[in-house]
């Protein structure tokens, strides 16, 4: 059996060393290690040396040089739109308080199809609709926007509640000795923080609890 542990995103695969193509779902598309049959019957190993995610077009190479073409294959998925917006805006926050993967478009949201998801759709007053087509979800969306947004926010806040209080003991501080400056500024620094925490936790803490 054939080994492919190498990738070639799909803007370098050459069309003449496509040997066969595999046609995988989402979740095919993000393992590591799996063994996979082409079209052409040819069976091979995957075993890449990090996680990652194989997009529609990639190809993995083989020990013998010979590429192998990833197709991203249809499956079951569900279309999500509203007629407001603020709605459709909603139902993605609770869709990535609940961890669910989605893809965005510019005409609707779409999800694997499952009924639990299509009862939180339909509890915020978006349609959904099932059909079939590959899905191509948000890279970790979900997980790594609302940490990021965590963090920036926090950071933000941290910056924000920092400068003016940085502003306010130069003109106390530096005409006092340091170590009160140092003092005050770090309680000043605490203080910024805090309330920005304190709000940061008003505007995410009853939307994670209510998705939950």
């Amino acid at each position: 059996m054939q080994r492919a542990t190498t990738i070639v995103r799909k803007a370098a695969v050459r069309p003449d060393a496509v040997a066969d193509e595999v046609a995988l779902d989402h979740a095919a598309r993000s393992r590591r290690n799996s063994e996979l049959t082409t079209k052409g019957g040819l069976r091979l190993r995957l075993d890449l040396d990090r996680t990652t995610v194989l997009e529609d077009g990639d190809a993995v190479r083989l020990e013998d040089g010979r590429l192998v073409r990833i197709l991203a294959a249809s499956q079951a998925l569900l279309a999500v739109t509203a007629e407001n917006p603020v709605r459709l805006t909603r139902l993605a926050w609770q869709l990535g308080s609940n961890h669910v993967q989605a893809e965005v478009t510019a005409d609707a949201l779409y999800v694997l199809d499952d009924p639990v998801v299509a009862e939180l759709i339909r509890g915020q007053g978006c349609t959904a609709t099932a059909l079939q087509r590959p899905f191509r979800p948000e890279k970790e969306a979900a997980a790594h926007d609302h940490s990021t947004c965590g963090h920036d926010h926090h950071h933000h806040g941290h910056d924000h509640g920092h400068e003016p209080h940085a502003h306010g003991h130069d003109h106390h501080g530096h005409h006092d000795h340091a170590h009160d400056h140092g003092h005050h500024d770090h309680a000043g620094h605490g203080h910024g923080h805090d309330h920005q925490h304190h709000d940061h936790g008003h505007v995410h803490g009853p939307n994670c609890k209510h998705g939950h």
